[in-house]
C-alpha cells in the first residue's frame, strides 16, 4: 500500500469554478448550468492535475453547493481531467425541510466539522494544503481548523465562534465532540486564498504566514514549488496551460511572481533556485513556444532574486479569532434586490 504523502482540500465555487452566488439570480443560473457550460478558474485544473501526478496525494472537495448538483459537478471535473478522492456537498434541501434557514448561508458550522471529520479519517500526521476564496470566510475557517488540529485553539474558543456566527446547537456539539478525537499535530502547511473579489492582500495578514492570498494559480504553483511540493517542470506546465487556455501573457505571470516576492511570500533562495532550474527546463520542454516562455520567465525570475520583500513583522504570529470575526466577517448571500438604489 502506497503511503499517503499530502492532502489537498479545495473549495469549489469561486475557488475552482467561476460562480456567481452573491445573488439569488446567480445561484439559480448556476444551478441550471450544464457541465460543459461551467467555467473553471484559469490554471485551477492544471494545478490539480500536477498535484495528482506529483505523488501519492489525496484530493478532496468541500463545497457549499447543494448535493443535488453532484452529478453535473463531477462531470465538469471529469471533463477537465481532474481526479479526486472525496467530494462533500452541502445538504441544503435537508436544511430547508427542517426549517434550518441559517444553515443555508452559514459556512463555519458546515465546513469546520467536515474538515475535522476528514482529518479524523486519516488518523496520521499527513500534511495538508487548503484552497479557498475571499467570498465566504475561507481564510477564517481554514485557519481555525489548522489551529484546532495543532492544539492552538481550545474548545471554549470554538464554542464562542459558533455562538457568534449562529451555528445550530446540535451542530456545535457534534463538532466539539469531533475535536476530542483529533490527534494534535501541526499538519496544515499552506492555505491559499484566491482573490476573486480582489480583496487587498493585507486583509489576510491577521492570519499569519500560513495564509497566502493569490491573484491566480500560477502564484499558488510558485509557492508550492518553494515548499518542494511541485518541481520546476510542473510549474512550467501550469504556466503553459494559463497562457494557452486563458490567454495569459508571460509578462503577466512574471509580474505575479514578482508580486509574491515583494510581499515576502517567496524567498530569494527559492527565486534563485527556480531561475537556475528554468535555464535547463527550456531544453527539456520541447517546442519553440515552450522554450520562449521558459526563457522569458526564467529571465524575469532571475532578475527578481534581489527584489525587496515586505517585512515579515506585518504578518500576525497568532490569530485573534473573535477580532477577526468582528472585523472580517464571512460574506453572505444577498437577498433579492439587495444593492439596488431606492427611487
Amino acid at each position: 500500500m502506497v503511503e499517503l504523502a499530502h492532502i489537498f482540500r479545495w473549495d469549489l465555487d469561486k475557488t475552482y469554478l467561476r460562480t456567481d452566488f452573491e445573488t439569488l439570480r446567480g445561484l439559480v443560473r448556476s444551478a441550471f448550468e450544464k457541465a460543459e457550460q461551467k467555467q473553471a478558474v484559469p490554471g485551477a485544473s492544471a494545478l490539480l492535475r500536477e498535484l495528482r501526478a506529483s505523488g501519492s496525494h489525496r484530493i478532496c472537495f468541500i463545497s457549499g453547493s447543494p448535493r443535488q448538483m453532484r452529478k453535473v459537478l463531477e462531470q465538469k471535473l471529469k471533463l477537465d481531467g481532474v481526479q479526486f478522492d472525496e467530494f462533500i456537498l452541502k445538504p441544503n434541501v435537508s436544511n430547508l425541510l427542517r426549517g434550518r434557514f441559517r444553515a443555508l448561508r452559514e459556512q463555519v458550522g458546515y465546513k469546520l466539522p467536515a474538515l475535522l471529520a476528514g482529518r479524523l479519517a486519516v488518523n496520521r500526521p499527513v500534511p495538508e494544503t487548503l484552497f479557498g476564496d475571499d467570498a465566504e470566510g475561507d481564510a477564517f475557517i481554514y485557519s481555525l481548523y489548522a489551529d484546532i488540529v495543532r492544539g492552538a485553539v481550545n474548545k471554549t474558543m470554538v464554542a464562542q465562534v459558533f455562538e457568534r456566527v449562529g451555528t445550530y446547537p446540535d451542530v456545535a456539539a457534534r463538532t466539539l465532540a469531533l475535536i476530542d478525537g483529533i490527534e494534535l499535530s501541526d499538519v496544515v502547511r499552506r492555505i491559499f486564498i484566491i482573490l476573486d473579489k480582489r480583496s487587498p492582500p493585507a486583509r489576510f495578514d491577521r492570519y499569519g504566514a500560513r495564509v497566502v492570498p493569490i491573484y491566480n494559480y500560477f502564484q499558488a504553483a510558485a509557492v508550492l514549488y518553494q515548499d518542494r511540493v511541485l518541481d520546476a517542470p510542473a510549474l512550467v506546465r501550469v504556466a503553459l496551460d494559463m497562457v494557452g487556455r486563458a490567454s495569459y501573457e508571460v509578462s503577466a505571470l512574471a509580474s505575479s511572481f514578482q508580486d509574491l516576492v515583494r510581499r515576502g511570500r517567496l524567498s530569494r533562495a527559492s527565486t534563485h533556485r527556480l531561475g537556475a532550474e528554468l535555464d535547463g527546463a527550456a531544453a527539456l520542454a520541447g517546442g519553440d513556444g515552450v522554450v520562449s516562455l521558459v526563457t522569458a520567465l526564467g529571465h524575469r525570475v532571475r532578475a527578481l532574486g534581489s527584489a525587496r520583500a515586505q517585512p515579515a513583522a506585518t504578518l500576525a504570529e497568532q490569530v485573534d479569532y473573535l477580532a477577526a470575526l468582528a472585523e472580517d466577517p464571512p460574506r453572505l448571500l444577498k437577498p433579492p434586490g439587495a444593492g439596488k438604489k431606492k427611487k
